[in-house]
């Protein structure tokens, strides 16, 4: 009989590429997803599909009994307050795992998707973050993830395994994809005029370490993600005009002027549902000096061997948003 493993956040961008993955190494995949989530993208996979209550432990435990595996991928990435990040970010993932500990009697490994943006990043280009890098959250968003992982390491006896991805692009991802969208239409645009580093991980390599994890203990419980590479701030723009085959205008725009309109975003946008793809809070990680971790943890731990760089990750995810006629 196959092992059974639940995936939160399923019908997201990271939630898809570890359900192929899951797959594709033969466990049985229960989906879970949110009443209004689109699926059509999922349809055609053997799939079973779950609807969490995350304000109900006792819902949650009689949901959860016989799983080998949790990968909680569920959370948000904008939102209007802090209050909301961590009501989901950070209080679902608490209740979530302490139902687990309490209801799941078969549960093997219960594997968390923080973020970079835990630690935050670094304010000068001498180091890397390290997995064991003093947290410093430059925005709620980073603030409600390192809050989960906190809560998550102090529930007993819950096998607890997280993962930090740094910025995770590929096929059917929609903030990246912002920046190629802009390249392939001849314009490159750039905050300010700084050094920076950055750091990325395909997601395909992210979705495989998460899975193949499942069956190891390793020494510690949380690892950063990324290629292994440090990259500077005009790398992804350079490799995808590269293999657009296109020329773009590289425009700096200045730094005050963008605060500036982040700043009215964020007012225009107070009174709406819906948040803006620019504001104060994007600001803080978009203009960060140095977002450049350490992987080799990761990798002696792991056993993590990156298959996609920059170049090749690219070029697959490209060809992907032509195929599906995003460009």
């Amino acid at each position: 009989m196959n092992e059974k493993i639940l995936i939160t956040g399923a019908s997201g961008f990271v939630g898809y590429h570890l359900i192929i993955e899951a797959l594709s190494q033969g466990y049985e995949v229960h989906a879970a997803i949110r009443e209004n989530s689109k699926i059509d993208h999922l349809n055609k996979l053997p799939l079973r599909y779950m609807y969490l209550n995350y304000s109900s432990i006792g819902h949650l435990q009689s949901t959860l009994k016989d799983f080998d595996y949790i990968i909680h991928a569920a959370g948000i990435t904008k939102a209007k307050n802090e209050q909301v990040y961590n009501k989901v970010n950070a209080d679902a993932s608490k209740t979530l795992a302490e139902a687990a500990v309490k209801g799941c009697v078969t549960l093997k490994k219960f594997v968390f998707v923080s973020s970079l943006a835990a630690l935050g990043p670094l304010t000068d280009l001498d180091t890397l973050i390290h997995d064991a890098s003093e947290p410093q959250p430059v925005t709620a968003y980073g603030r409600s993830k390192l809050r989960a992982e906190r809560y998550l390491q102090s529930i007993p006896k819950l096998p607890l395994l997280g993962f930090r991805p740094t910025a995770v692009y590929g096929p059917r991802e929609r903030d990246l994809f912002i920046l190629i969208q802009a390249l392939s239409r001849g314009l490159d645009p750039h905050i300010g005029r700084f050094d920076q580093q950055l750091s990325f991980i395909y997601v395909k390599d992210l979705a495989k370490i998460i899975i193949n994890s499942l069956h190891e203990t390793p020494p510690k419980q949380f690892y950063n993600v990324s290629d292994g590479m440090v990259y500077d701030r005009y790398a992804l723009a350079d490799t995808a005009k590269q293999i657009l085959q296109k020329k773009a205008l590289r425009i700096h725009l200045p730094l005050g002027g963008v605060n500036m309109l982040a700043s009215f975003m964020d007012r225009i946008y107070a009174k709406r549902s819906s948040t803006p793809v620019l504001n104060k809070e994007k600001m803080n990680e978009l203009t960060a000096i140095n977002w450049a971790c350490d992987v080799d943890a990761l990798k002696d731990d792991l056993g993590f061997v990156p298959q996609y760089d920059l170049q090749s990750g690219l070029a697959e995810t490209i060809q992907w948003y032509k195929a599906n006629h995003w460009i």
